[in-house]
């Protein structure tokens, strides 16, 4: 596995041996910066789906 996705959006998957956790990058979104971590594949996989949900949820509420 190489990146995830998660409602059309694609995260990158890279590892910090420095603080020995996984951590990401949603990809292909240039005005927002979106970061996600965890110490296992599911921690992180669950921590990328919440930062997509809690972005769609801005993004709905500005449009209002």
């Amino acid at each position: 596995m190489d990146h995830l996705e998660y409602e059309g959006y694609k995260g990158s998957i890279e590892y910090s041996e420095a603080d020995n956790c996984l951590f990401g990058k949603v990809l292909g979104i240039s005005k927002d910066l979106i970061l996600y971590e965890g110490n296992t594949i599911d921690e992180l996989r669950v921590d990328f789906e919440c930062a997509i949900d809690s972005y769609l949820l801005e993004n709905k509420q500005a449009l209002k």
